[in-house]
């Protein structure tokens, strides 16, 4: 699904971007909420958008990564960083508004992920693996820096919503579906599974009875 010279198609890029943006934002409140100088708001944001796609490209080979090869990756979360920190009593300080954008960016990159490993020579199961990677990197590198517990380690529905996104990009893809049937259904379906397990409190099984040490 690249383009005539090898890149990704102007679709994939938009995703991408965007999935950058969004991510960032949700790193960026985070690190407001935290009461952050305006560096530590841009690090926390680059940080949220970047961190997955540079693992990704890191794992699939795809050197040097995206974000150090193309000055649009390192423009845009900081972009995102700088609206945030000038914005946020817009952007609002509920940390629904964080999970909204975090999810967004959830959806859009576990699509990308995936697509790009595919493109990458990987077989079907690890690129839905590298999409899901794709997905989580960012907002875990997000959470650990900011001293929270990352989402993907609790018992919240967090990378099974990215896997079967990432799933249905990488089925569609083998099965010759145009570009937009690849991409926005997979988005789609992790931003709205990730958004109804929040809202009916879905979780993942935890351990039954006393932990034992």
């Amino acid at each position: 699904m690249g383009d005539a010279t090898g890149g990704p198609s102007l679709l994939l890029l938009v995703l991408d971007l965007s999935g950058i943006f969004v991510f960032a934002i949700s790193g960026a409140l985070v690190a407001v909420r935290r009461r952050l100088d305006v560096f530590g708001v841009l690090v926390l944001a680059g940080t949220t958008g970047l961190g997955g796609g540079f693992l990704r490209d890191v794992l699939i080979d795809a050197t040097p990564p995206a974000a150090l090869s193309d000055w649009r990756y390192l423009l845009v979360p900081v972009l995102a960083g700088l609206l945030t920190f000038a914005f946020h009593p817009a952007l609002g300080r509920a940390e629904r508004v964080v999970t909204l954008f975090d999810a967004a960016g959830l959806g859009l990159f576990c699509v990308t992920g995936a697509v790009k490993a595919l493109e990458y020579g990987l077989g079907p199961v690890p690129a839905a693996l590298m999409g899901m990677v794709t997905g989580i990197g960012g907002g875990i590198a997000r959470d650990l820096l900011a001293g929270r517990t990352p989402a993907v380690f609790s018992s919240e529905l967090y990378a099974t919503p990215a896997l079967l996104g990432a799933t249905w990009a990488v089925l569609a893809t083998l099965a010759g579906f145009v570009e937009v049937a690849v991409t926005v259904p997979g988005a789609l379906l992790c931003f709205g599974l990730r958004m109804l397990a929040l809202w009916r409190d879905w979780k993942a099984p935890l351990p039954r009875g006393p932990a034992s040490v």
